[in-house]
């Protein structure tokens, strides 16, 4: 980028001034204001902190919240859909699957113009109706007193780990979910792993929280789990080590969207723009997890140095699988 020196008259800065005024005028004109309806999955510390922040940058929009797990929030939209009243202006859940879904569906509205310039590749829908908001990765956890040290998904599948794992459940977990249609889809995993896991009798509890528990209390010696639980466990005194697996660490990016019927369009996208922007991606950080803007820093948690190795997931063909992978992993391990 070229720098230029001008000079001004007096005049010149003038006419100067008052252009950008003009220009400045519309902008104030149109600031987002009226109410604006998040549903979410974030926990609720989380969304509060969130929206409070959101608030202070636009203080002229009022949230409305609805908050539960990802799957409770889908189907309350979805009935709403059916009834031809969706309720939610903005959405902000745990996976891009959720999102993929609805914009098979034509109701997502895309936003051409949100600023995606230094976001991870693959963080955000190239047709821009969604955008990840963070780098949530999936690993293994093992408690320190654990004779084996894993740096392999394939080591869970050792004699050595028998009735010694726990992980969450795919059909409570959209992290999970994604998690086994992205590595059943792989040929050096697949369903070979979770075979392994299951004649290692490997146990699906209902989600993170669950296999943090159980690995803290070292009641299993093993746990699959998301990275900031397991790190943070650990920072407050927890008896818990991490390792990013050496085939990738699976990732949901708990993406942002507007809906197609919002009744706020400027409002709805103030939000995506808070949460792409850099005070955006620092309150993100500053919550402890990994933001999706890699220039705006690493969590505390993370040690210096970390390279994650996120596993590649074509998040069309996870959709595709998710149904038919759910319905052969229940029948594995259980409802």
């Amino acid at each position: 980028m070229t720098l230029t020196r001008r000079r001004f008259t007096r005049h010149g800065l003038m006419m100067t001034a008052a252009a950008a005024l003009l220009a400045a005028a519309p902008a104030f004109a149109q600031a987002p204001s009226g109410k604006l309806v998040l549903y979410t999955s974030q926990p609720e510390k989380d969304a509060t902190q969130t929206v409070a922040a959101f608030r202070k940058a636009y203080p002229n929009v009022e949230v409305d919240i609805f908050r539960s797990g990802t799957t409770e929030v889908m189907g309350k939209l979805a009935a709403e859909i059916s009834a031809g009243q969706p309720g939610a202006d903005v959405l902000l859940i745990a996976d891009a699957a959720s999102m993929e879904i609805l914009k098979a569906q034509k109701q997502l509205l895309a936003y051409p113009g949100a600023r995606t310039d230094g976001f991870q590749p693959g963080s955000f829908d190239a047709d821009k109706t969604y955008f990840g908001s963070k780098l949530i990765t999936t690993g293994i956890a093992y408690n320190t007193a654990a004779k084996e040290k894993p740096t392999s998904w394939t080591d869970l599948d050792k004699p050595a780990y028998k009735g010694q794992i726990s992980m969450p459940s795919p059909l409570y977990s959209g992290a999970a979910a994604i998690m086994l249609s992205t590595m059943t889809a792989r040929p050096d995993l697949g369903w070979k792993l979770f075979e392994g896991l299951k004649a290692n009798e490997a146990v699906a509890v209902r989600g993170n929280g669950a296999v943090l528990k159980s690995v803290a209390t070292g009641e299993k010696s093993y746990g699959v789990l998301v990275d900031f639980m397991a790190f943070n466990a650990k920072k407050q005194g927890s008896p818990i080590e991490f390792v990013f697996p050496k085939e990738g660490a699976p990732a949901v990016t708990e993406p942002v969207a507007i809906v197609k019927t919002t009744k706020n369009e400027a409002a709805a996208k103030a939000f995506v723009d808070f949460i792409l922007s850099d005070d955006g991606q620092k309150l993100a950080l500053a919550m402890g997890y990994i933001p999706a803007k890699p220039s705006i820093g690493s969590p505390a948690w993370l040690p210096e140095g970390t390279k994650i190795n996120v596993m590649a997931s074509d998040i069309a063909a996870v959709v595709k699988a998710t149904e038919a992978d759910k319905a052969r992993f229940a029948a594995m391990f259980g409802n």
